[in-house]
């Protein structure tokens, strides 16, 4: 590929926003007008990752700004953090991450570089991903990042701190560091129950006796396995414990996708997709099932049975245009949060089940500790009385507010025409009980759209974000989440 300046798609890809909506007992109110959380990039003017060289294997998109979480402070419900990517590149990762921060309850946001997680940072690495943050009980708010080269096989999880709701952050602590390139898909949980505690889970790639760079390489070695990592801090992140492996799926089988949940009792429930390969064609998923594993030491030792919430289909490719058949790539991670009154675990996730081709929004919940789970159902609203590819649903966030209404938001192609580009709409439905029962899902509102999604960067198709953003504040839930731009 020519390293032209031409490959440097899009003046502004995407948008990170922020909306606040009120549900009461099932009863939605108005949705609050989408606020940009987002501005231009920060690192326009950054040579440090030597973005020329890179652009000779890589398409750069300056400006995308896919895959958002948010957190907000419980001390202080008017202070939100977000984080998410920023410029990203079409084959892995991005330029560096940016935190967003709102100390007026999401009315307005200031946006800049979470610093030391990539060279154009003052960090020491070529990109990074898959931002996540949590607060603790006592307001410090933690970020997780998984950074790494692109020039050598070097790789990190990295964590960083704030005390003061997200506007100054501390060097960050590599949790875990590798030369195998084979971290992926991290996320952070700070205890609600004790500041001192905060765990964090990711998987890591082992493909014995190399580790090939490439995942069709990975994939094609006789052995491999990826595996669940554990560490946490007992100590309000002074120090990190030595990472452990939390699940074992076995060679030619993986898991990803880790969130920690902790019930009232402090159990903790670690939701992931747990999936294993064809021997005989190892590129194919033989099954995959959404599933969790529980913890009840804190961490020190998990279950190593996972239990499972729902099998999902081990061909399902995610969505595509339906104008054009390219694809969009959502992901396909599931999404879990619990009660902390009594407990209830929620997930959601997106399949072609019940109908084959059509991408559907899945949900299930747990009464008791994520032991058994609910037969899954369908809850998006989206009408069936349209064109197939237009009823695609996808990239699911859950969480539970106050009064214990489950809140659910979504994109769908509900209102795509034959015209140019693809309409996409950003969707919230709620259940307010008996939510294992698919007529209860019935109040939804719509959030943001319509917005072209053929402007998002294209990395491996059209990129939103493999998860977004929520919070709640009382009955208020606060979508965090991509709009694309032209």
């Amino acid at each position: 590929m020519s390293g032209s300046a031409s490959k440097r798609l899009c003046a502004v890809c995407a948008a990170v926003a922020a909306a606040m909506l009120t549900v009461v007992g099932g009863a939605t109110g108005a949705v609050t007008p989408p606020v940009v959380a987002s501005g231009p990039s920060p690192f326009t003017a950054c040579t440090a990752d030597n973005p020329t060289a890179q652009e000779q294997f890589s398409t750069l998109y300056p400006n995308a700004e896919p895959e958002p979480r948010a957190a907000i402070n419980p001390t202080d419900s008017s202070n939100i953090v977000g984080y998410f990517q920023q410029d990203r590149w079409d084959n892995g990762g991005d330029r560096g991450l940016v935190v967003s921060v709102s100390h007026n309850g999401g009315a307005s946001w200031v946006a800049a570089p979470m610093p030391g997680i990539t060279k154009c940072s003052n960090g020491a690495y070529d990109r990074a991903s898959d931002p996540w943050v949590s607060f603790a009980p006592n307001g410090d708010v933690y970020a997780i990042t998984l950074s790494f080269d692109v020039f050598d096989p070097n790789n990190a999880v990295l964590v960083s701190k704030s005390t003061n709701g997200g506007d100054t952050w501390s060097d960050p602590i590599a949790v875990a560091a590798d030369a195998t390139n084979g971290l992926d898909k991290e996320s952070i949980t700070a205890d609600p129950h004790d500041s001192n505690y905060v765990y964090a889970m990711w998987d890591r790639f082992v493909s014995p006796p190399g580790f090939p760079r490439s995942d069709n390489g990975r994939f094609h070695a006789r052995s491999f396995v990826q595996q669940a990592w554990f560490s946490r801090t007992t100590n309000g992140g002074l120090s990190w414990e030595t990472p452990h492996v939390a699940f074992n799926p076995g060679t030619q089988a993986g898991t990803i996708g880790s969130i920690i949940n902790v019930l009232p009792d402090r159990t903790l429930v670690d939701g992931l997709v747990v999936f294993s390969v064809h021997k005989q064609s190892s590129t194919q998923l033989r099954g995959a099932s959404v599933a969790v594993i529980r913890s009840t030491d804190l961490g020190e030792t998990w279950s190593k049975k996972p239990s499972i919430v729902a099998p999902f289909d081990p061909t399902f490719g995610g969505p595509t245009d339906p104008d054009t058949g390219h694809p969009i790539r959502s992901g396909g991670l599931p999404d879990f949060t619990v009660d902390p009154q009594n407990g209830n675990l929620y997930a959601a996730w997106e399949d072609d089940a019940p109908t084959k081709g059509v991408d559907a929004i899945q949900f299930s919940q747990s009464t008791d500790g994520g032991l058994t789970w609910s037969a899954p159902i369908k809850i998006n609203q989206t009408p069936t009385n349209i064109p197939a590819g237009d009823q695609q649903a996808f990239t699911p966030t859950v969480k539970v507010s106050a009064d214990g209404t489950v809140g659910v938001t979504y994109y769908d192609f509900r209102n795509n025409t034959a015209d140019p580009g693809l309409t996409t709409d950003y969707w919230f439905v709620s259940c307010a009980s008996d939510c294992a029962d698919a007529s209860s899902w019935g109040a939804e509102q719509h959030v943001a759209g319509p917005f072209d999604e053929e402007q998002a960067a294209d990395a491996g198709g059209y990129f939103l974000g493999d998860y977004e953003g929520m919070v709640t504040t009382g009955n208020t839930f606060g979508p965090f989440f991509v709009q694309a731009e032209s």
